[in-house]
């Protein structure tokens, strides 16, 4: 069974915007597969919406099943494993600029209340967090909270803001490093 990859976009983002298209490629180059759901935005967004979309979109997991969430798309990943089966379980996450805990009044639907931190461990324990200290969006703090929650390996990418189209982010290889290196190969070129 080949490796699938799962990306959950921010806040009024969408799979086609920065670094998504250019990840899409190295990802198909190689064979894994790509899910890449539009989730709704606007000013005051659903965790429940992204959650169907989510369940909707990649139906089963298993552990060839990644994902890769970017800012608000970080937290609706974790609020979906929270919710799987406990038999279940997911190879593992890369999280682009995210956090854990509440950020914006109009998130509170996604960080309130506090996520089961071993329900979700119990998916997975393959966490990387990508974060860059110049991040206008979410502080350098709220990163280093979700890499501590999750004990994640942390990457520091620096220079890259939010991660996003406004940053002119088109390409990310420290994502597709990370990735790669939970799937397990060896080189991530």
């Amino acid at each position: 069974m080949k490796p699938r990859v799962v990306l959950v976009h921010g806040w009024d983002g969408n799979p086609y915007d920065s670094w998504k298209p250019w990840l899409k490629n190295e990802l198909e180059r190689r064979s894994i597969q790509w899910i890449a759901p539009q989730f709704s935005g606007g000013e005051s967004p659903e965790l429940s919406k992204w959650i169907r979309t989510i369940k909707k979109e990649i139906n089963e997991v298993n552990s060839k099943t990644y994902f890769i969430g970017h800012s608000l798309g970080c937290i609706a990943i974790l609020r979906y494993l929270e919710q799987l089966p406990k038999n279940k379980k997911v190879g593992g996450c890369v999280f682009v600029a995210g956090f854990c805990s509440n950020l914006e009044p109009e998130l509170d639907n996604f960080t309130s209340p506090f996520i089961n931190i071993p329900n979700i461990l119990k998916h997975t324990s393959r966490f990387v967090v990508i974060g860059s200290h110049d991040d206008d969006a979410v502080p350098f703090s709220k990163i280093l909270e979700l890499q501590k929650t999750f004990n994640a390996r942390l990457v520091i990418d620096e220079g890259k803001g939010h991660f996003s189209e406004g940053d002119g982010i088109k390409e990310l290889p420290s994502v597709l490093h990370a990735l790669l290196e939970i799937i397990g190969e060896k080189n991530g070129t």
